[in-house]
C-alpha cells in the first residue's frame, strides 16, 4: 500500500481538511474584521463528491485520522452529509471537528450519530464578557450549552483550544485548572501564532507555553505518550484532575520533527504546512472516480518538496493571512 512519507521520513496519517473559510465569529487574533472572501474561488468551496474523493484517497495511503475544519465547518449546510461521507472509509478511525461551538447546542447528537468522533471547541476566556471581547459574539453561555450537549450526546471526552494570550487568558490558568478538575475535558493551550494578517498582535501578546509546562511539572502532571495519528499537542494527566492539559507550542525547537498531519484548503488545494508558500491543486483530479491513482501519486510525489521545519522563527508566515484561510 502507498503511505505518505517525505524525505525526512515523516509518515502522514492526519489530514486537516477545511471544508469552508467562513466564519461567524470575529475573533481578535484570527478574523478580527470579521470574515471577508479570499478571492474569486471563495464560493466554490470542495464539494460532497469531491471531499468523498480526496479523503479516499488519504484513507487508501493509510491516513487513519480526519479533521473537518475551517472558517466554521458547521456554516456548511451539507456539514452532517460530509460526516457521513468520510466515514465511508473504513481506515478513517477518527474523525474530528474543530468548530466555535454556536451550533454544538442543537446539532451535536446527529453529528455523532452521522460518526463523528472527536470535537475541539474554541473557549479563550471563562469570563463571559472577556469571551464576547475576543470573539464578538455574546455566546459563552450557549457555547458552554453546547459542550455539556456533547457529553450527553455519548462523547466521553472533549477537547477544548484556547489561544494563549498574554493580557487575556494568561493569568487564568488557575479558573480553567478548577473548570476541568470534575470534567473530561482536555483543554489545550495553544501559543499564539504570527500571521500576515497579525504581526501587531502576536508582538504584543505571545507568550511561551514554556511556563505553563513548568508550573504543570512542578505540580503534579505528567506528561503522556503521544500515538502516532495524534496532533501535535503535549498533553499531560493529574491524578486529582478527571481533565487534562494539552500544551501545543509551535516555537518550541523541534516542533516540526514529529509533523504526522498534511492539509487540504476548502478550495482542495494540498498544503504542506500551514505557514508554507504555496499549495498544490488537486481540484483536477477529483472530478471523478477515475483519478484516485493520479490523486494519490501528486500527492505523494508533493512530498517531496516538504520542508523539515516551519521559518516562524524568522518571522515568515508564508501565504498564510490570517488562520481561517487553510484551517489553523
Amino acid at each position: 500500500m502507498l503511505n505518505f512519507t517525505d524525505n525526512y521520513a515523516r509518515s502522514f496519517y492526519y489530514l486537516r481538511l477545511s471544508i469552508t473559510d467562513v466564519c461567524n465569529f470575529r475573533c481578535t487574533y484570527c478574523l478580527p474584521d470579521g470574515y471577508r472572501p479570499q478571492g474569486a474561488n471563495n464560493k466554490s468551496f470542495l464539494s460532497l463528491d469531491e471531499i468523498r474523493r480526496v479523503t479516499r484517497a488519504f484513507a487508501a495511503a493509510g491516513t487513519e485520522k480526519v479533521r473537518l475544519t475551517g472558517g466554521e465547518p458547521s456554516m456548511r449546510r451539507d456539514f452532517t452529509d460530509i460526516i457521513a461521507a468520510v466515514r465511508e472509509n473504513k481506515g478513517i478511525r477518527q474523525l474530528a471537528v474543530t468548530t466555535n461551538g454556536y451550533r454544538l447546542k442543537r446539532d451535536v447528537a446527529q453529528w455523532r450519530d452521522a460518526g463523528l468522533t472527536g470535537i475541539n471547541v474554541s473557549v479563550d476566556s471563562l469570563d463571559p464578557r472577556q469571551f464576547h471581547a475576543i470573539t464578538g459574539q455574546d455566546k459563552f453561555e450557549e457555547v458552554m450549552r453546547g459542550i455539556d450537549a456533547a457529553f450527553d450526546a455519548g462523547f466521553s471526552k472533549v477537547k477544548v483550544n484556547s489561544v494563549l494570550m498574554r493580557d487575556v487568558n494568561y493569568r487564568q490558568l488557575d479558573s480553567f485548572l478548577g473548570w476541568i478538575r470534575t470534567r473530561p475535558i482536555q483543554l489545550r493551550f495553544i501559543e499564539l501564532m504570527e500571521t500576515g494578517e497579525g504581526g501587531d498582535l502576536f508582538r504584543r501578546q505571545h507568550v511561551s507555553g514554556e511556563s505553563i509546562r513548568q508550573y504543570l511539572l512542578e505540580h503534579g502532571w505528567v506528561l503522556q505518550a503521544r500515538a502516532r495519528s495524534d496532533g501535535p499537542a503535549q498533553v499531560f494527566h493529574h491524578p486529582d484532575y478527571l481533565g487534562e492539559i494539552g500544551l501545543i507550542m509551535p516555537y518550541e525547537k523541534d516542533f516540526c520533527a514529529s509533523c504526522n498531519r498534511l492539509r487540504v484548503s476548502a478550495v482542495g488545494k494540498l498544503h504542506l504546512c500551514l505557514f508554507g508558500d504555496g499549495g498544490v491543486p488537486l481540484r483536477d483530479l477529483l472530478e471523478n472516480d477515475d483519478q484516485q491513482d493520479a490523486l494519490q501519486a501528486r500527492i505523494a510525489s508533493s512530498l517531496s518538496h516538504k520542508k523539515q521545519t516551519h521559518f516562524l522563527h524568522q518571522g515568515n508566515t508564508g501565504i498564510t493571512q490570517n488562520l481561517s484561510f487553510i484551517g489553523g
